[in-house]
């Protein structure tokens, strides 16, 4: 029995007329912590847009649990790139959290003091309780990732989905995301996390997948996380990468 949650198969992608994603394929298991990595432009974030029907997609299928995005989406958290988020919205951030509800309580209902509630404590879990009424434009760049991993948090997903979310972050907001993640995965949730430093792979994740417009590996880091499989996806040598990454490469061979 397939004890797969996601399957992904000949997925493929494009902006206008330039192809992003070519037939890409993968499974991912229920439980897993799993780093999406791979040079720029490379396809890492139009992937995750792409699964989840934000962008559309030239050939493949995909499914969730065994069904379509669309039944399977309440059971789904997203959280994009903060860049492409318009902070300059009027709001602050219980309300931000609390949109994190609409899918299972519809966005033509108010929200009850129990909703709330409930936003309140996923922004106490990730340390922003004190900044619940403050606008989300007068946050920090750490802050506002909080703030929307609390919103997908409130959603009690099981499938979540990060488009950088430590990129740009200090050192206590990293530590306090990854804490999060950990928790999740202890929770049996799964996690895919597009990620820009190779260093922390090993340190972070469980599973890793090297995407370069098409999947050129996928499994535990253990296994995985090689020199082949970063030279074969960012191209060229290890020159690029300083000594404390090829020593965190090297001893994860």
């Amino acid at each position: 029995m397939n004890n797969s949650i996601i399957e992904v198969e000949h997925l493929s992608a494009a902006y206008q007329k330039n192809k992003v994603l070519t037939d890409v394929n993968f499974e991912v298991e229920p439980g897993t912590l799993t780093s999406i990595v791979g040079p720029n432009g490379a396809g890492k974030s139009t992937l995750i847009k792409t699964m989840l029907a934000l962008h559309p997609s030239l050939t493949g299928e995909v499914s969730f649990f065994g069904e379509k995005f669309k039944k399977a989406k309440k059971k789904i958290g997203y959280v994009p790139q903060r860049g492409s988020v318009d902070w300059d919205f009027p709001t602050n951030a219980l309300d931000v959290v609390t949109m994190g509800l609409y899918g299972k309580i519809g966005f033509f209902r108010i929200p009850t003091k129990k909703d709330k509630q409930k936003a309140m404590e996923s922004l106490k879990k990730m340390g922003m309780a004190d900044y619940a009424t403050r606008q989300i434009s007068q946050l920090s760049g750490g802050q506002q990732q909080r703030v929307f991993l609390a919103r997908a948090l409130v959603q009690d997903a099981d499938l979540y989905f990060m488009d950088e979310p430590l990129a740009g972050v200090d050192a206590s907001t990293e530590k306090a995301i990854m804490a999060i993640l950990e928790e999740l995965k202890r929770k049996g949730k799964t996690v895919m996390v597009v990620h820009h430093d190779l260093q922390t792979v090993p340190e972070y994740f469980d599973h890793v997948l090297f995407l370069n417009r098409k999947v050129y590996d996928h499994g535990t880091v253990e296994e995985t996380f090689t020199e082949s499989n970063i030279v074969n996806t960012y191209g060229g040598n290890m020159s690029w990468l300083g000594k404390e990454d090829r020593d965190v490469v090297h001893t994860t061979s």
